[in-house]
């Protein structure tokens, strides 16, 4: 299964959960326009084939440290602390992971 299809399994589970947008709305382009979302924030994306998502920092450095995911840099030559790239290729570890971030980017802890 492609990561796309993959991504879309994803959408289609978060779809109906409070708050939560997903691509192809209308109106939306640029940046995070295929991205699912809480209260307009986002949560996950696919980033070069590749899962990307928002999770607390020590979390993050938690699931680099077992292999679980690689830093998100988006291009600017540093990571973003609070972003996992998920190199696991296997959706069973993708939709758990989502939902962890969807329940940190929506509780508004920021």
């Amino acid at each position: 299964m492609l990561p796309e299809e993959r991504f879309k399994a994803l959408i289609d589970e978060f779809a109906t959960s409070p708050g939560v947008s997903v691509p192809g709305e209308p109106g939306r382009r640029g940046f995070g326009s295929s991205a699912l979302k809480v209260n307009g924030s986002i949560f996950a994306m696919i980033s070069d084939g590749k899962l990307v998502l928002k999770l607390p920092r020590d979390r993050v450095d938690t699931l680099i440290g077992t292999g679980a995911g690689t830093p998100f840099d988006a291009g600017k030559g540093q990571p973003m602390k609070e972003w996992l790239t998920v190199t696991g290729d296997d959706e069973v570890s993708w939709l758990p992971l989502a939902r962890e971030a969807l329940d940190f980017v929506g509780s508004a802890h920021h």
